[in-house]
């Protein structure tokens, strides 16, 4: 079979055999979601890649404690979920910031409905950016990454009714703080 047909399981164990065709095919799979997911808790596209560079060595590193009994994608997106929140922590203690960390200013660009998407998508990145961190990353991976609160409880290492308590509060205060795109 194909390594591209081959599930995660199947590939990992190649890379445990030390197959290295067998990474870049997991690599090519979770790049990107892995990138979106830290963006998204990071809201810096350098540090998202930055940071999922990091995730991805650290996989490589320790994939011999990878339980096979667990999802793949989950374990995945719990070791980029730590690695962002270490980064969070990180630029609590370095709160001076690079011109190069600056926001860009993209002109915009297209048709009227175009740029009031793009605002949109704007106003709703930075109220979710402002979430506690429980919240946004149960909103990111529910919504964002699809997946199931049984999932996101393993990623995250709490209870699903846990998981269903923070997303109800973070769809609260999204409600309460995008109540103006709402009306």
């Amino acid at each position: 079979m194909p390594l591209h047909e081959q599930p995660d399981s199947e590939i990992v164990r190649q890379i445990q055999s030390g197959d290295a065709a067998a990474f870049d095919e997991l690599m090519r799979r979770y790049k990107h979601p892995v990138v979106n997911f830290i963006f998204r808790m990071l809201n810096n596209a350098a540090d998202a890649d930055d940071v999922a560079q990091d995730v991805f060595v650290r996989v490589y590193q320790n994939l011999d404690t990878y339980r096979t009994e667990m999802k793949f994608s989950t374990w995945l997106f719990a070791l980029a979920r730590n690695a962002a929140i270490d980064r969070i922590r990180w630029r609590s203690r370095h709160q001076a910031e690079s011109i190069e960390s600056a926001p860009e200013i993209v002109a915009a660009s297209g048709t009227a409905e175009d740029v009031r998407a793009r605002e949109i998508g704007a106003q709703i990145a930075a109220a979710v950016a402002k979430l506690p961190e429980d919240q946004k990353t149960a909103i990111i991976l529910s919504e964002y990454q699809g997946m199931s609160g049984a999932e996101v409880a393993a990623v995250m290492r709490c209870s699903e009714k846990s998981v269903e308590s923070r997303l109800y509060r973070a769809r609260q205060t999204l409600r309460t703080a995008l109540h103006h795109l709402l009306e």
